[in-house]
């Protein structure tokens, strides 16, 4: 299938929500630090739960805004069971980082190393990160180093299209299906081996002036702006970007032989942002994170995927 029409294929509506009149909520998934199960006087009661996942991520999974006790995606996230997480997640980080054995270490003895246990499935939010450390990539490096076209390139295709480099992003998926085929790697080491993997997609968030404060963020709009990308253009292309990456991450799962890959696909749930907006608006809280009622919106799409493994 081509990219084009596994991205056709893949750019359905998200239906969410359940009547008053069916099934009570399921429990939601009780989420503990490594701290907090290593602590020696009060352990995280790990046993105490049918379910116990290893979690690892960018900020959907951890911090997204300020104040520090912002939402993140584990907001009601639910399974027919009671289930906790222990989760490794943190702002800013990148796929290849997670797998880092330096950076990492902790995070990976309790996959494979000294603290593992037989997890139920490992829970990754990834890929946004390196999507725009990828994009922020200058015009001045060759086609195949970078995302977004410069202006004498922008002949070569029609709408959107014409502003991203088909060059750099094959140089994207081949570096991104190889970080995750890395982490496979790492799963399988020990007694982790082939247990399910869920990864998610990115909801369609539009470029704007709007970070978390302290100089980080806006993400996607610099990029944008260095390229000489017109504001007009901004949600389409970023749109694209994010619907490309949704593809080759359902492209990537659907190539590991054993089917432990699972991908929940969360994009076009949430109400768009405009170009202007400066702060929260409609289901983001700025221009890359969602907002606590985003975040459930989402979440509740990872039950069903949950629930199935």
């Amino acid at each position: 299938m081509t990219r084009d029409a596994l991205l056709a294929s893949l750019d359905r509506p998200v239906r969410v929500g359940i009547g008053a009149s069916e099934e009570p909520p399921m429990p939601v998934i009780t989420v503990f630090t490594p701290d907090e199960v290593e602590n020696k006087e009060n352990p995280a009661p790990l046993s105490d739960f049918n379910r116990q996942f290893l979690a690892q991520g960018d900020s959907w999974f951890s911090l997204g805004a300020l104040p520090l006790k912002s939402s993140n995606l584990f907001d009601g996230m639910s399974t027919d069971i009671a289930a906790c997480a222990v989760n490794f997640a943190s702002p800013g980080a990148v796929l290849k980082r997670m797998v880092d054995a330096t950076r990492e270490r902790r995070f990976l003895s309790y996959l494979n190393g000294p603290l593992r246990q037989p997890w139920s499935a490992l829970l990754l939010s990834g890929g946004g990160n390196d999507l725009i450390d990828a994009a922020a990539v200058g015009p001045a490096h060759p086609r195949d180093k970078r995302l977004l076209a410069t202006r004498d390139e922008w002949g070569q295709g029609i709408a959107e299209d014409r502003f991203l480099s088909n060059a750099g992003w094959s140089t994207f998926s081949v570096y991104l299906e190889a970080v995750v085929k890395q982490m496979l790697q790492e799963r399988d080491r020990n007694v982790n081996r082939s247990i399910p993997v869920v990864l998610h997609t990115y909801d369609l968030a539009v470029p704007r002036p709007s970070g978390v404060g302290f100089g980080k963020g806006p993400w996607l709009q610099p990029s944008l702006v260095t390229f000489g990308v017109p504001e007009t253009e901004w949600a389409a292309v970023a749109a694209l970007m994010l619907r490309r990456l949704k593809a080759l991450l359902f492209q990537i799962a659907a190539t590991v032989p054993d089917g432990s890959v699972h991908v929940v696909n969360t994009q076009g749930t949430l109400t768009p942002a405009s170009t202007r907006d400066t702060g929260p608006t409609a289901d983001w809280v700025n221009e890359i994170h969602p907002t606590k009622a985003g975040y459930r919106k989402l979440s509740a799409l990872w039950s069903p995927v949950l629930n199935q493994l």
